[in-house]
């Protein structure tokens, strides 16, 4: 009798794990179906890029306006359009292209006080996936970025390529919040002597849910070299549907050439594929 017992055990036990095996790594993941992971998270609004890279196949379109009131000065305004594309092995294709206002704020160097209007620079980039797999609770991607040349507005086209890169990370806490957190150097060119005026970038971000559709996020970030602006930002974020989103935000500068200057933002993202 306790032959047979133990044998069925095994033969259930060796089933089991057959069974098991057969499944695929993401099949496995007991996070796979994790809110965090599954909602649409998306790089706006403020200063900090989620290091959610997007899968193969699908495309996300994130767009905004952004109002900038400088302590002195008049206001000013800038919308960014951003194409997201996920490919292969853990790579993601952007490029962006704001229009900005007279005082308009640039989004990897931190509001200024005033700025020529009209189309700023095409910057296309890649977001690198280094995590193990898409849904693991602590993620890490690298982006590369650069500004082309000869885009944008005649007072504002760049001469030649402007290279920045961040690296991006975040951790889930729970099933839906998360910290996010950037540090990234950005130049105006491609010689060794533009890196002695280029720009550090350092954020971190709380986001978290308010409801099955809604939530918040809170930032705060630094960007400079010898002169450093920091500043917050806080916003509420809206899913009517789980592969759309709507935000508004609202922020100041507290220190640097800019302190004292606020913004308030609204935007939208859109995702194309599951």
């Amino acid at each position: 009798m306790r032959t047979t017992t133990l044998l069925a055990l095994a033969a259930l036990l060796g089933g089991a794990g057959r069974t098991l095996a057969q499944n695929t790594p993401e099949e496995n993941n007991p996070n796979l179906d994790a809110p965090f992971v599954r909602n649409l998270r998306a790089d706006r609004p403020g200063q900090t890029v989620t290091a959610q890279v997007l899968r193969p196949g699908q495309a996300q379109l994130e767009a905004g306006a952004l109002r900038l009131t400088p302590r002195t000065g008049a206001a000013g305004w800038l919308t960014t359009p951003t194409l997201r594309i996920g490919f292969f092995n853990g790579m993601e294709l952007r490029m962006s292209q704001p229009y900005q206002g007279a005082a308009a704020a640039g989004r990897a160097e931190g509001p200024r006080a005033t700025a020529p209007g009209g189309w700023a620079p095409l910057v296309v980039g890649t977001k690198l996936m280094l995590s193990p797999n898409y849904d693991t609770r602590t993620q890490v991607a690298l982006l590369a970025e650069a500004t082309v040349p000869g885009t944008g507005a005649a007072l504002l086209k760049p001469p030649h390529w402007a290279p920045a890169g961040r690296l991006l990370v975040s951790e889930q806490m729970g099933q839906r919040f998360g910290l996010e957190a950037n540090l990234g150097f950005s130049q105006q060119g491609l010689t060794l002597a533009d890196t002695e005026q280029g720009q550090f970038l350092g954020t971190l971000a709380l986001n978290g849910p308010l409801g099955e559709h809604a939530g918040f996020f809170v930032e705060a970030y630094g960007t400079g070299r010898a002169a450093l602006t920091s500043g917050t930002t806080a916003g509420l974020y809206w899913r009517p549907q789980p592969l759309l989103r709507l935000d508004v935000s609202t922020g100041r500068v507290l220190g640097g050439p800019a302190a004292g200057s606020a913004t308030v933002g609204a935007g939208l993202a859109v995702r194309l594929g599951q």
